[in-house]
């Protein structure tokens, strides 16, 4: 990530601090306006001349304060109830990959899964997850092309409870947040798996990509609106992605990230910790 160790090194040994300059590098790093402007005041506080230490120890305790520890075990289990996850995002972000990698997590942990293949508008999505299926060992329910993907997750549910499986894991399809019908879609997956239970789905997860900035906040708001989300996904956080939007979201819509990925391996993916994210963000 390194965003402090860049912003440390471009402020270091500065006659004096311009504020506009600073708000604008934190701002470039998907702290958002509203935290971007309480790093500044902090400093502007002190009331004295203000080193590249000060201000990294004002980000670094902002963003500290800002992200709330998610559960130990973001998506507690059930005995005897089937745990229905629905995954959600725009296009590209790693939607299909998440789902996945989701899966491998929570059975090393022990716990019975299920895909349910419901981008049934893009066959490769399918293709995908079923080779991600066969080679986790983790088993897929899909549909015929272009099928319902309410009847995908509905039969997948089914097959889920009477099994006795722990999770079900639903990949939606990709859908662009401005698209009112697209987003409409996901309510109805919503009405339909409640048949089967009518408290599930009991998570909704959005996969948001790190390297997207501050575009991911208006996901975000879009997708809370049209299925109430529970917790976030980072990924491509080996890439260029900076990480400041999980402490946006979380700030703006109390949205906790439950989970990082960081690569495309079934392993590149953990529990997001806090700590461990703040001091990333310091020492890479």
């Amino acid at each position: 990530m390194g965003f402090f160790k860049s912003l440390f090194n471009k402020i270091t040994n500065r006659a004096e601090i311009d504020w506009d300059d600073l708000e604008a590098e934190l701002i470039a790093a998907d702290l958002g306006v509203k935290g971007s402007m309480a790093i500044i005041a902090s400093l502007q506080k002190l009331g004295r001349k203000i080193s590249a230490e000060d201000v990294i120890a004002a980000a670094r305790q902002h963003v500290k304060n800002r992200l709330i520890a998610p559960p130990a075990t973001p998506l507690p289990s059930s005995p005897g109830c089937t745990r229905v996850i629905m995954v959600v995002g725009v296009n590209g972000v790693g939607k299909t990959t998440s789902c996945a990698k989701l899966a491998h997590f929570l059975s090393k942990k022990g716990h019975s899964c299920l895909l349910a293949a419901a981008d049934t508008f893009r066959a490769a999505a399918v293709e995908q997850l079923e080779r991600w299926g066969a080679k986790l060992n983790i088993p897929v329910i899909k549909g015929n092309p272009n099928a319902d993907p309410s009847s995908v997750c509905f039969t997948a549910h089914q097959k889920a409870i009477a099994q006795k499986i722990d999770y079900l894991i639903c990949d939606t399809a990709g859908r662009l947040h401005t698209r009112h019908n697209l987003m409409e879609e996901l309510s109805k997956i919503r009405r339909v798996i409640a048949k089967n239970d009518e408290t599930a789905p009991h998570f909704t997860l959005l996969v948001v990509d790190a390297t997207t900035g501050t575009n991911a906040l208006q996901q975000a708001k879009e997708f809370h609106k049209a299925c109430p989300l529970d917790g976030i996904i980072l990924t491509k956080m080996d890439g260029s992605g900076r990480g400041g939007v999980a402490v946006t979201i979380q700030e703006t819509l109390n949205i906790p990230t439950c989970y990082i990925g960081t690569g495309e391996e079934a392993e590149a993916f953990a529990a997001f910790d806090p700590q461990h994210f703040v001091n990333e963000m310091i020492n890479s």
